[in-house]
């Protein structure tokens, strides 16, 4: 059903994380889709229904076709045997060729959990003779997209170039405006995304990059799209 799936804590972690690699993907006709792990509330701006809807928005800016949301609560989010099995469903439901979820090492902890997580549910989706509903799956590669609460500067495996997919970023992450309000201090939230996917397309000699890491070796079969 999905070629990607990117597991995102909360509403907005996708758009930050690898926004315009999902917008790159799309452009290259991959079915991507965006599971919001938990509403992302209480903030200190927002509610349940703001953040719905700001969430909408940045959908149909990303024109994603799947976004769903687990309904695992905020600020207190942990990869339970419960959380496994309804992620695992997810998993075997929309059968992805590649999982997308947060760096492994971070500031927040429910990205950390949520990363524990989905690498648990990848293996448990593939289980058989189990109470999973749907048939087994394994998707085939896990990568994982770098936050905003990242206060580390780890090499990655590789960097997309999403110089021209920018702008798409840029205004899906305009859309949360509970989140990063435009009369925010600066240097805000956007104008530090903005800098870092700066620097990470400098270090391939593009205009903007997003970085991914991977726990596993990536395969080539040739050299004829590197930078």
């Amino acid at each position: 059903m999905l070629d990607a799936l990117v597991i995102a804590p909360h509403p907005d972690d996708a758009e930050i994380g690898m926004g315009g690699t999902i917008a790159l993907m799309q452009s290259q006709s991959l079915k991507v889709g965006v599971l919001d792990l938990t509403d992302g509330e209480p903030t200190p701006r927002g509610s349940r229904e703001i953040r719905a809807l700001e969430t909408a928005a940045a959908t149909k800016v990303l024109e994603l076709g799947w976004r769903e949301n687990l309904g695992l609560p905020n600020r207190t989010l942990r990869a339970t045997l419960k959380a496994r099995a309804s992620l695992a469903s997810v998993i075997r439901r929309t059968r992805p060729r590649i999982l997308f979820a947060p760096y492994w090492i971070d500031a927040h902890p429910d990205h950390v959990a949520a990363t524990r997580l989905v690498e648990a549910a990848r293996f448990w989706a593939k289980l058989t003779k189990c109470d999973l509903p749907g048939e087994p799956w394994h998707p085939q590669r896990i990568f994982y997209y770098w936050s905003i609460h990242l206060k580390l500067v780890r090499q990655p495996a590789f960097v997309i170039d999403i110089s021209k997919h920018w702008d798409t970023k840029r205004h899906s992450i305009e859309c949360y405006e509970s989140q990063f309000p435009h009369d925010a201090p600066s240097p805000s939230v956007q104008e530090r995304i903005a800098t870092s996917a700066a620097w990470w397309g400098n270090t391939i000699g593009r205009a903007y990059g997003e970085p991914f890491s991977s726990r596993e070796p990536i395969g080539l079969s040739g050299f004829s799209n590197l930078l």
